[in-house]
């Protein structure tokens, strides 16, 4: 006579793992992911699961307000595609983004604080010799002249730096939200002299609205929150055995500075735009008027690296 075969599912199940009432279910949750294997992970997760659980536990949302909430999680990875990212748009204008940097990329030892990547770096920049300009049309809007020093920490100069910009237009649009524009017009990928600085010419950029035809968008409308950013441009300064900085320049005249919707102004972040109104440009002949802001920045010792391109 065959001894009959268990059955997986008819295991008896330890009282310990079923659910008694809401505060049960994270322990169990908890239990069911003590195995994980890569530390780091575990750590994260029973973090995570910990947090989530005791936010659930604070708003009580009813069964329809969760599904909401879920539907729109679904909807940000719907709304993006190879020319927008919704993903990064949400973290941004929920200060996420900004926090993180923050934490990773403060100002200690000296070294210019970093600010979020956003949602428009695109790869394979153009490259150009320092003096060189970005702009590849005839955008509207006064010309801006750009120049700085890439320094260690020590204050030592850094020859060879990698400085890469991208801006949005004088209309607050980027190249691929823009078909007028020419590809990857208004970026650009520099190297420090000897003497560690750079240079090159753009035109003014201006503040512009973060795309709102997406979920974020309403979530925005429904906090009765605006959707813009000052104006503002943004760098990539890497060099050998220097940690890669990824951060912004913003205009010190702009008007949306302390409200900008990604939370991204760093004090020390604001750069001086200065209108010349009269004589010759610093290179290039060009007559007044003309805009012109300096920037130094300050890396830090550490490996060099290059953010994921968040679109194509």
């Amino acid at each position: 006579m065959e001894t009959p075969q268990s059955n997986p599912a008819q295991k008896p199940v330890s009282a310990s793992s079923l659910i008694e009432n809401e505060w049960s279910v994270t322990e169990v949750v908890r239990r069911a992911m003590a195995q994980t294997e890569d530390p780091r992970l575990r750590t994260v997760m029973a973090a995570l699961v910990k947090h989530l659980h005791d936010f659930l536990r604070e708003v009580r949302p009813t069964d329809e307000e969760f599904e909401m909430g879920l539907e729109f999680i679904a909807a940000l990875g719907h709304a993006t595609h190879a020319t927008n990212n919704e993903v990064v748009l949400a973290a941004d204008v929920l200060g996420l983004s900004t926090l993180v940097t923050t934490m990773n990329n403060g100002t200690s030892e000296g070294r210019t604080p970093g600010a979020l990547l956003g949602p428009f770096y695109r790869a394979h920049a153009p490259h150009y010799a320092c003096g060189d300009c970005v702009v590849q049309d005839d955008a509207p809007g006064l010309p801006l002249f750009v120049s700085g020093t890439v320094r260690g920490t020590d204050g030592a100069p850094i020859p060879g730096a990698v400085v890469e910009v991208w801006q949005a237009s004088p209309v607050g649009l980027y190249d691929n939200q823009d078909p007028k524009q020419p590809d990857r017009n208004l970026r650009g990928l520099f190297h420090t002299h000897a003497d560690g600085g750079y240079y090159f010419r753009t035109v003014r950029p201006a503040g512009y609205p973060v795309p709102t035809g997406g979920p974020v968008g309403k979530l925005l409308a429904a906090q009765n929150r605006h959707p813009y950013r000052p104006a503002h441009i943004h760098f990539i300064v890497a060099a050998p055995g220097y940690r890669t900085l990824v951060t912004q320049v913003f205009a010190d005249d702009s008007d949306i500075l302390e409200t900008d919707v990604t939370f991204g102004v760093h004090r020390q972040l604001v750069g001086a735009f200065r209108l010349v109104e009269a004589g010759r440009s610093p290179w290039g002949d060009l007559p007044a008027p003309f805009y012109t802001m300096a920037f130094d920045f300050a890396l830090e010792p550490g490996e060099q690296t290059f953010p994921k391109p968040p679109i194509d």
